[in-house]
């Protein structure tokens, strides 16, 4: 008994069909003989013939939109020349609160917190500021919207910590670090914002 022959046959490209005419911008394959770089040039061929035609097309559907030339000056404005020594406004500190002493609470809690906090003097040599400093600075001159503030500062001190507290400057003063401060001035601002001040 004889083993079983294994015999390879080769896969043959389909012959041409007689009568059958390709579709028009076909190229015909590659023939089984052609190597690598003639079926990449075929193909380099035929992409190179696509990519003329969808140039053209595009060409033509996009001839009939006008466009005006943009004018750069409305749209981008040169910045504003910032001269040395003169100090910047600082940019206005989104708030969730739509009263107005509840805001200027809220951000002197947050100007306590990104400037630092000080005991002793409304502000240090440092730019530091107390509760009444930060108040003051916030307030950007409204001397009623600075004291309705430490009216409303002084009640919230006075509900966590009881009557004995004489005034802002002397519980700002009593405490080692601003934290506590900071926390009044936020605690106040939700008061306030209760009070619809």
């Amino acid at each position: 008994m004889q083993p079983p022959r294994h015999t390879t046959t080769a896969v043959q490209a389909p012959a041409e069909t007689p009568g059958v005419t390709p579709p028009a911008g076909a190229k015909p394959g590659p023939h089984p003989g052609h190597g690598l770089e003639a079926r990449m040039a075929a193909v380099k061929e035929d992409m190179d013939a696509r990519l003329a035609l969808a140039a053209i097309a595009y060409e033509v559907n996009a001839a009939h939109i006008e466009t005006p030339p943009v004018d750069w000056s409305d749209i981008a404005a040169p910045p504003t020349p910032i001269t040395p020594g003169t100090p910047t406004p600082p940019a206005p500190t989104p708030t969730p609160y739509a009263t107005p002493v509840a805001a200027l609470l809220h951000r002197a809690s947050l100007r306590l917190r990104e400037g630092g906090w000080c005991a002793g003097a409304l502000t240090d040599e440092e730019g530091r500021l107390c509760s009444q400093g930060a108040i003051r600075r916030e307030s950007r001159g409204d001397r009623d919207l600075e004291a309705q503030a430490m009216n409303v500062l002084l009640e919230a001190i006075r509900r966590r910590f009881g009557p004995h507290v004489e005034s802002v400057p002397s519980f700002n003063d009593a405490w080692a670090n601003g934290r506590e401060p900071t926390r009044m001035l936020e605690q106040a601002s939700i008061l306030a914002d209760a009070r619809g001040i």
